[in-house]
């Protein structure tokens, strides 16, 4: 996988398109941190490659709660049912302050 710098990036000519359609991903970094990835996509993948990539952030996201909550210690049955009590009463006082 190529690694491009944004100052490279930027002062780039056609070449980085062609590497990209050879390659197919690139790595763009800024002050030698990975801060974008580049892909080679057509039109018709478009849609289903953005699902993707949506997927796999939530999933990523999914995985970095539950390893928290691991690492945390897990809530008990009355924990978790005190909590669930303190949103529904939250949510009945902010409906009450609304106005019909």
């Amino acid at each position: 996988m190529d690694f491009l710098s944004v100052r490279e990036f930027r002062a780039s000519s056609g070449s980085i398109w062609q590497k990209l359609s050879r390659d197919g991903k690139m790595v763009i970094t800024n002050n030698g941190k990975p801060t974008a990835l580049l892909l080679d996509i057509s039109n018709e993948d478009l849609e289903e490659t953005l699902l993707t990539l949506r997927q796999v952030r939530a999933m990523r996201l999914f995985n970095n709660m539950r390893s928290y909550a691991q690492k945390r210690g897990f809530l008990s049955e009355k924990e978790i049912k005190a909590e669930i009590q303190a949103a529904r009463s939250a949510s009945k006082k902010r409906n009450k302050a609304v106005p019909c």
